[in-house]
């Protein structure tokens, strides 16, 4: 039987910075991020037997909302206990402070979790690699280091000590302070492994012919169901918050024939935990090296420009630069749940923006264009070689269609002539492999006969 629980999504007025404009260039509809936060319960199948928007003037520094507001949903408690509906928790879309969750607590009478605090028990039901699990434990541990106040509100009990080595003993807080430091220090040695080895390998596909395409956005844009029609592959997709936390690759074939590597991540949020961010940055850092970016958006989302918003932030935070980073695609997604009339638009703006495409992934309309949109991209750089290859040498003939882009190819009785696009790289690679001399211009004239 699931947990019940109440959930309140605070609405407070926007931050501002110095000269008191808005930090924020696009604000959130209160009811679409209600809805965020519905979703987030509904992830770890909490059960949801009330939802609201709380709107704040200011803040209370001891419970975050004024004590109206905490009566009343005291009182509707006790309405739930009455009908032997028993709430036992609460859900505050909100970082709360240790002193705040603690004072709600005991207001209610309840469990109270913030908006860090389940995200991580999201994040924790759904990692499923050993990687993930060390980067949720070590968010967790942060977490729950700057809350041991709130756990032990004995602060005088004493443990430890005989009273005549260093004083009267060690606080509980302390200990479980200094247990909780020495494995995070255990958890961020096991995560540079991690990382180092994320580093090798990232080496490693650097002399390897296939780059990396990583898909980025906001939690169910639709990345793991595009990474699905794309691939043919069958990764966890579902209209649900955080269905991808571990990163998964699969080999992706573009229209030229041109093999690349397609990289599925995490999904971002609005105000993610610093935690989690730092936690989970070996993973992100796949994106850094990744020869195009694909940003995938929900584009039927009533929050979609705030989404795109957090999404660029988070990427900036990577050290992406997003406003001239070359690399980045933008990716409409779930045109088809758009009226016809906004649709259109989307589609009409697409053709006049460069690396904007409009898609559908359940339908896999504009995957086309996607496609060749990344394809062209991944050529950008290529030089047109000719060579002239033995018809026998199969090897070096299939070489080239797997690492390049064949344009032209004419056979005589002893020689096949190709035109080919080459990445740089790739010309040394064959170089290095093969007996034949790759040329800027054709050498010689031949009578040819078409392949």
């Amino acid at each position: 039987m699931s947990e019940k629980v109440i959930v309140l999504h605070p609405i407070l007025t926007s931050p501002r910075d110095e000269d008191g404009e808005n930090i924020r260039k696009f604000e959130r509809n209160p009811e679409a991020a209600l809805e965020e936060a519905i979703g987030l319960a509904h992830a770890i199948d909490l059960e949801i037997v009330h939802a609201e928007n709380v709107r704040l003037k200011t803040v209370t520094p001891a419970t975050l909302i004024g004590s109206g507001v905490v009566q009343r949903i005291t009182d509707l408690i006790h309405e739930y206990d009455r009908d032997d509906e028993k709430v036992a928790l609460v859900f505050v879309d909100y970082a709360l402070s240790p002193v705040q969750q603690r004072n709600l607590e005991e207001a209610w009478h309840a469990k109270v979790i913030d908006r860090t605090g389940l995200i991580l028990e999201i994040f924790g039901d759904r990692a499923r690699t050993k990687e993930g699990k060390l980067q949720v434990d070590l968010a967790a541990l942060n977490y729950q280091r700057s809350r041991l106040v709130k756990a032990w509100s004995h602060l005088e009990r004493q443990r430890g000590g005989g009273g005549f080595l260093g004083g009267p003993g060690e606080k509980q807080v302390e200990l479980d302070r200094r247990m909780i430091d020495d494995r995070i220090k255990k958890l961020k040695q096991d995560l540079e492994k991690v990382r180092q080895n994320r580093a090798i390998q990232r080496e490693s596909r650097k002399r390897e012919p296939y780059p990396v395409v990583a898909i980025v956005g906001y939690t169910n844009a639709g990345k793991s169901t595009l990474f699905n029609r794309v691939t043919g592959s069958e990764v966890f997709a579902k209209d649900l918050l955080f269905a991808t936390l571990d990163t998964t690759m699969r080999a992706l074939k573009l229209p030229s024939g041109k093999k690349a590597v397609l990289s599925d991540t995490v999904g971002f949020i609005s105000d993610l935990p610093t935690h989690l961010v730092a936690a989970f940055r070996a993973t992100l850092e796949e994106v850094l090296d990744a020869a195009v970016i694909l940003h995938v958006r929900d584009i039927s989302s009533e929050n979609t420009e705030a989404e795109k918003e957090d999404v660029l932030s988070i990427l900036h935070d990577l050290g992406i630069d997003s406003e001239h980073d070359p690399r980045i695609v933008e990716v409409l997604n779930k045109i088809d749940k758009l009226p016809a009339k906004e649709r259109a638009a989307a589609i009409t703006r697409c053709k006049r923006q460069e690396k904007t495409v409009a898609v559908s992934a359940t339908s896999g309309e504009g995957l086309d264009n996607l496609l060749g949109i990344v394809d062209e991209l991944l050529s950008k750089d290529q030089l047109v070689m000719y060579v002239d290859i033995n018809i026998t040498d199969g090897k070096a003939l299939a070489w080239l269609y797997s690492h390049g882009h064949v344009i032209d190819r004419a056979d005589d009785e002893e020689h096949a002539h190709v035109k080919v696009g080459l990445e740089p790289a790739d010309i040394e690679r064959f170089g290095a492999q093969f007996p034949y001399k790759l040329n800027k211009t054709k050498t010689r004239k031949r009578k040819l006969k078409a392949s």
